[in-house]
């Protein structure tokens, strides 16, 4: 940085700028410096292991029942597009800014301190919600092997969705506790746990696909793009925002309908991003990140298409069941003995979702806390184990009781509303940077500036007024209180505000 350059550059006190070396410098701080652990191959199990749940055990059937038929193959396809256009734009950030936050960092260090927060705290919400959404399923898939066991819980253990009246659901309280306590030993024990679920996980996926093969019949896939006459449309909020706005009526089947559905079917990738907010946690964050974020969504859209090809060629999309498409689909072939292994694979894979996505808050709140925004008690990291220890717990024991006394399916659509937020503020991230940072050295470069930003806004907004009206008045009320929170402390306390002191720039960096 040029002696003329200034550490903040200011536009009003709501979009001053943390400047890219300040990020980085803040990171050599001692009590606030996490542990440099991860590889390329890290980050790929990472993003895989994230990514490959719920979306590729469930969603297949929903939306090949309900918008797409077997066309929901294309349905991916779109969403996946969406995602590698946001994933490049991600993918020159953190190897530019590698630093822990993601978008938050991103947003901070190119747009401005209030946008930063706003998109900070719509990824608390986003990370809460899916870790919280994740384990009620899983702690379903595993009640369901027990059950097979002969081995019953009480009702009342069984959450608010079995039980008459109040109910907690065990499971998924405990299953979120114990990934809290995985997180604060360590990243690389972790990352090591990770990795064995993923090969187990990925196991069931490809075994799912080549045994499936062989039930195809060429039959179920007339017609491939169901026609979209005679379907009723959505009203109230139920109703999509851009029905409402501009009259736009999306449908379900038909060519129409395959986007509806990747508007559905996004929820299945939710957690690439995830993979960014590692990035001051990793050896080579230049070359590593860039890998890790586009090769594990490369892998898992490949995989996505050829589950849903499947699964809509052994069985006609009008007789697949919403709650476990391919496991009913095996058992309609006559091979019942791989719906077990689906729901084995499903309830073992499902734990690295809840863990990655958990990993991913206490992050995104630690680089909150350390910049200020937040109560800075939260960014001290373990003398031993090197993890924002407070930030995990706290937000841990939060989110195993939100999974164990709510429920909140209705509410994922919110997770889905939150992270394409999130791609719009990054892609909008990587237009400004270039324009104010040219010098900045990039290890990776987002092809095709300004276009393929440009196009990354416009796909994950069109797919946004996709949601239904009620996502958007939910997202537009935990929105309000977070810009109300901004102005009450985090605007205060801002170690980039001109009241608060700043300790001294530390010194060399500390070995990790």
């Amino acid at each position: 940085m040029s002696s003329q350059e200034p550490r903040v550059r200011r536009s009003g006190n709501y979009f001053r700028t943390k400047s890219i070396e300040q990020s980085i410098e803040d990171t050599e701080e001692p009590e606030h410096a996490l542990s440099r652990s991860l590889s390329a191959l890290d980050l790929t199990v990472f993003g895989v292991g994230v990514i490959i749940g719920t979306g590729i055990f469930v969603l297949t059937g929903t939306v090949a029942k309900n918008q797409a038929g077997p066309a929901t193959a294309l349905a991916f396809v779109a969403a996946g597009v969406v995602c590698a256009l946001a994933a490049l734009c991600y993918a020159e950030f953190a190897s530019t800014v590698p630093v822990a936050g993601s978008a938050y960092t991103f947003a901070y260090a190119s747009i401005g301190e209030l946008p930063a927060w706003i998109i900070g705290w719509d990824l608390i919400l986003e990370f809460a919600l899916g870790t919280a959404v994740v384990a009620v399923g899983w702690s379903g898939y595993v009640r369901s092997l027990l059950d097979n066991a002969g081995w019953n819980l009480p009702d009342a253990l069984q959450g608010p969705d079995v039980a008459d009246g109040v109910g907690f659901d065990l499971l998924a309280f405990l299953l979120v506790l114990l990934l809290t306590g995985i997180l604060v030993l360590g990243m690389k024990l972790s990352a090591r746990i990770t990795s064995l679920v993923v090969a187990v996980k990925v196991t069931v996926v490809l075994i799912v696909i080549i045994a499936g093969a062989f039930f195809i019949k060429a039959d179920n896939y007339r017609p491939f793009i169901p026609d979209a006459r005679g379907q009723e449309s959505a009203s109230g909020l139920d109703a999509p925002l851009i029905q409402l706005i501009f009259g736009y009526e999306p449908t379900n089947f038909g060519v129409q309908g395959i986007f509806t559905a990747a508007a559905v079917v996004f929820f299945a990738f939710i957690g690439f991003d995830v993979v960014a907010t590692a990035a001051e946690e990793t050896r080579n964050p230049q070359k590593d990140m860039p890998r890790g974020i586009l090769g594990s969504l490369f892998i898992c859209t490949t995989l996505y298409v050829a589950v849903s090809l499947v699964v809509t060629g052994m069985q006609h999309y009008t007789e697949l069941t919403v709650d476990a498409p391919l496991a009913d689909a095996f058992k309609a072939t006559g091979h019942p003995w791989y719906a077990g292994l689906i729901s084995f694979g499903a309830a073992v894979g499902l734990t690295t979702v809840c863990m990655i996505l958990l990993l991913g808050q206490t992050r995104v709140f630690f680089a909150m806390s350390r910049d200020g925004l937040l109560p800075r008690f939260f960014s001290r990291v373990h003398p031993r184990f090197a993890t924002p220890y407070r930030s995990t717990v706290l937000l841990g024991v939060i989110i195993a009781v939100v999974a164990g006394f709510t429920s909140i399916s209705e509410l994922a659509e919110l997770v889905n509303i939150g992270t394409l937020f999130a791609f719009v503020v990054v892609a909008i991230g990587v237009l400004v940077l270039r324009r104010t940072r040219p010098d900045l050295p990039r290890a990776f470069r987002t092809p095709w500036v300004p276009v393929l930003p440009v196009a990354s806004v416009a796909a994950s907004v069109w797919l946004m007024l996709n949601l239904p009206s009620e996502t958007w008045v939910r997202f537009g009320a935990w929105m309000v209180i977070g810009v109300v929170l901004y102005f009450l402390y985090g605007r205060k306390h801002s170690r980039m505000s001109p009241t608060t002191d700043r300790p001294a720039p530390p010194g060399p960096p500390v070995a990790r």
